[in-house]
């Protein structure tokens, strides 16, 4: 066996896949293959049978292997089989085993000829094989039979690609000598993945089939057709053989005979037969699992290290101590406040960075979504006026007044502050709902004790509820407060005397002065048609007085620039087809917006931003859209009372100024106010009670021991860990047992594969000048038919078509060969050289 040292590497191969197929996990490690490759009754079957010394494996015309077949082979004192879907079924008896793999391929292919790429594991222990691994694949074939599809050659083609493309399987491409090497599907499938020729070893089957007076001489010594690993001859049993049941041994001898008898193979005998190609083929596998053994130790070192922790927390683990219970449920409250706080104060560790969440949530409420929702409570300028109007006159009576009444403007001022109970509400529930939702996201590592996490959930839970009463009740007092005095002397407030100045800006959400900007962003131009390019992004600034859009945010290229008079924001429902989210802006006037469009559709990528831009165009002064829906009645109704003299005119003007000051002080005091009732009653009592009373509430819900029980998934999870890391160590130990001593047999130098080239132009092989040609199988030889002369050199081998070019370069003569024979006449439809 020469190196035993090397060969014994291929068992703790096998030993580590044990190891992985042990927890139930593939080795996905591209462990080194050999991958038998060849036409249709190429021989293959009958190689893999020669190495095992047994029948078994199924036989017929036409495709027999119809499913890849991993076969390892394994040194061991007895002899039987195993299928990898039979795990533990010895087979003694290996017609049983041929008669498994007919049907397993029928399982899942069906019985009539199709194919599958789903593998079947035989593992065959002997005392008469070497350690190897080989897959047996489908022979390449060219026309469906049976239920083979139209593309039958090219699924047997990818099928073979799967195995062969790996950097870490051998190729062994078996080739009859009776057809023509040159164009070998095997060699041409090898040479496509394998062009140096690296992992290519070619095999010559069927040598007692030849023609007489051909051989394979020069192809066998690696002169004809070169391969950087050459070629190794093996004879078969033939169908005969096979039918008379001749045994695998007695083949065996009968193929060592052939070769020292025949008198162009007698000096490669060495080189040649079944035993000699398992030897080879065994030092090449055990050479590449040791050049691949370094990169295989540091990916199970890195997998190791990943799970190290987490297997030394699990190891010595007792699911049912009750101490490490109380220890675990400690911990695990502790670590639920310790997120809950730093989702809603912030924290410099696990930021989210696909959405906001907690207190950065609660912030965007707090300054976007509130002021935005109370600004949409603002009502109709027409419908203030006219409401003004008829509480003027209504105060009056049937008397004409002289002047304007202050309790038209205290009603109006209390009907206008009534309406912001709503908003303010609304702000509570948006808060309370982003405080569950934290909650839920913080007990998400509560996971491995499902009744820990569903009790913490409702405590906490059923506490934020119970806040949300007192927080709502607060608020509504904040606004009863505002009722109930209506402070006409507050230093901000215009006063009568006052009245004709211009009406003073709401403080964050009036118009900043002109050079402001309010904003800047990508937004789409939604309604641009397709024949001008359809929807396009551009870079978008928002001002006090206008809304601008470049190419990009270099600001240099000004595609356009929009005022802002008469502008009023519209919602669009989202399209089922687009992903966007879309608004509109439109002129009150109903004057075109942009360019020949009524309106400028524009579309974010989310409802978020769309709220965030509705709420900055609001400050601009671009106010949503009002949808009041009155009958026709009601409109001609409404239209003839409302018609005001010029005296009730400047009245009405005069109250409308006044509520617009007096609401701004009351809007900027409910804002300021809001975010901090909220704050004090709502977060953070939320959590002062997780931090002091949730341990306190947890121990009273009921039995701690229930409380405590792991999750099934969290059980298996556990056992997965501690079987992974111990088959990784013991994977490492394994490799580490590896002698570091042994040689690895060289690789052989390159040599001219040019003949494999592409399929396009396939260079003819060089010729020796005085060789005479063998024929195909087809041809017989002349009358005058003989073996070689002593003084020639052997025949090229199945290639009989190959030297016809002038330009082939000629071969020098070899030394003559010690086995006499005689020279065939020349073939009668080619002249030698």
């Amino acid at each position: 066996m020469g190196n035993r040292g090397m060969e014994d590497m291929i068992p703790l191969v096998n030993k580590l896949q044990d190891a992985f197929s042990t927890i139930g996990q593939a080795c996905n490690l591209d462990l080194p293959q050999i991958a038998v490759v060849g036409g249709q009754s190429a021989g293959k079957s009958s190689v893999l049978e020669n190495f095992v010394g047994r029948d078994f494996l199924p036989r017929g015309s036409g495709i027999v292997t119809r499913r890849p077949l991993v076969l390892q082979l394994i040194s061991a004192n007895a002899e039987w089989a195993e299928f990898l879907h039979l795990k533990g079924k010895k087979f003694t008896d290996f017609d049983e085993v041929r008669l498994e793999i007919e049907a397993e391929t029928d399982r899942i292919t069906g019985a009539n000829r199709g194919i599958s790429a789903v593998p079947i594991n035989l593992r065959v222990y002997s005392p008469h094989v070497l350690n190897l691994t080989l897959i047996d694949l489908p022979g390449i074939t060219k026309v469906p039979v049976g239920d083979q599809p139209a593309d039958i050659e090219q699924q047997i083609r990818d099928m073979i690609m799967q195995f062969i493309t790996k950097d870490t399987c051998l190729i062994l491409a078996v080739t009859p000598a009776n057809s023509d090497l040159a164009n070998s599907d095997a060699l041409k499938l090898a040479k496509e993945v394998d062009p140096q020729g690296m992992r290519t070893i070619g095999v010559i089957t069927k040598l007692d089939l030849m023609d007489e007076g051909t051989d394979a001489r020069e192809i066998l010594e690696n002169k004809l057709l070169p391969l950087r690993r050459g070629y190794i001859g093996v004879v078969n049993r033939s169908q005969k053989d096979i039918d008379g049941k001749k045994d695998i041994k007695a083949a065996l001898e009968a193929e060592k005979k052939f070769f020292l008898g025949h008198a162009s193979y007698r000096h490669l005998s060495d080189k040649m037969g079944t035993p000699r190609l398992q030897k080879q083929l065994n030092q090449q596998l055990t050479n590449h699992i040791r050049d691949t053994l370094p990169a295989f130790r540091a990916k199970l070192q890195s997998q190791m290290l990943s799970l190290d922790k987490e297997a030394e927390e699990y190891r010595g683990y007792r699911p049912d101590d009750p101490s490490r219970k109380t220890k675990q449920l400690l911990q695990m409250v502790q670590q639920f406040s310790v997120d809950f706080e730093k989702r809603i104060e912030g924290s410099g560790d696990q930021v989210d960075t696909v959405e906001l969440s907690g207190g950065a949530k609660i912030n965007r409420i707090f300054h976007e979504r509130f002021p935005f929702e109370l600004v949409k409570m603002e009502c109709d300028e027409k419908e203030m006026r006219r409401e003004i109007s008829y509480a003027i006159k209504n105060i009056h009576g049937i008397r004409t007044g002289l002047f304007t009444p202050d309790m038209a403007f205290e009603a109006i001022v209390k009907k206008q502050i009534v309406k912001l109970k709503e908003p303010c509400v609304k702000c509570v529930d948006m808060v309370i709902q982003e405080l569950i939702n934290t909650v839920r996201q913080c007990s998400e590592k509560l996971d491995i004790f499902p009744m820990l996490r569903e009790e913490t959930e409702k405590i906490v839970t059923s506490h934020i509820r119970d806040r949300e009463s007192r927080a709502k009740d607060q608020v509504l007092l904040l606004i009863d407060v505002q009722l109930s005095y209506i402070n006409t002397n507050h230093e901000d407030f215009i006063g009568f005397a006052k009245h004709c100045r211009a009406s003073p800006l709401t403080p964050d959400l009036s118009p900043p002065s002109v050079q402001q900007v309010i904003r800047k962003g990508w937004l789409t131009i939604n309604n641009i048609s397709i024949i001008k390019g359809g929807a396009k992004e551009y870079w978008f600034v928002l001002t006090a007085e206008s809304l601008s859009w470049f190419k990009d945010d270099e600001e240099k290229e000004k595609k356009y620039m929009l005022p802002l008079d008469n502008l009023k924001v519209r919602d669009i429902e989202k399209s089922f087809m687009s992903s966007k989210h879309i608004f509109s802006i439109f002129n009150t006037e109903s004057r075109n917006v942009y360019k020949d469009n009524r309106t400028l559709e524009l579309a974010c990528d989310t409802q978020d931003d769309v709220d965030s831009w509705k709420s900055s165009l609001l400050r601009a002064g671009v106010y949503p859209e009002k949808n009041v829906s009155i009958t026709e009645g009601e409109t001609h109704t409404q239209q003839d009372n409302f018609s005001m003299d010029p005296q009730l005119e400047r009245k009405v003007e005069t109250i409308r100024n006044l509520v617009e000051s007096y609401m701004a002080i009351v809007n900027k005091c409910i804002r300021d106010l809001m975010p901090k009732t909220i704050m004090h009653l709502m977060i953070n009592n939320v959590k002062e009670f997780i931090n002091a009373e949730l341990l306190a509430q947890l121990y009273s819900a009921g039995d701690q021991a229930t409380l405590m029980d792991e999750s099934q998934d969290q059980a298996q999870r556990r056992d997965e860990v501690l079987r992974t890391h111990h088959a990784l160590k013991e994977a490492l130990a394994i490799i580490g047992d590896i002698s570091t001593t042994t040689i690895t047999t060289p690789m052989p130098p390159p040599v001219d594969s040019s003949w494999m080239g592409g399929s396009g132009g396939r260079r003819s092989p060089p010729a020796s000048p005085t060789a005479p040609r063998r024929m195909s199988s087809g041809q017989r030889p002349g009358p005058r038919g003989a073996p070689p002369p002593p003084n020639r050199p052997g025949p090229l081998g199945p290639f009989n078509n190959t030297a016809e070019s002038p330009q082939a370069p000629s071969r020098p003569n070899r030394a003559p060969p010690s086995i006499p024979s005689r020279r065939p006449p020349p073939s009668p439809t080619r002249q030698g050289p």
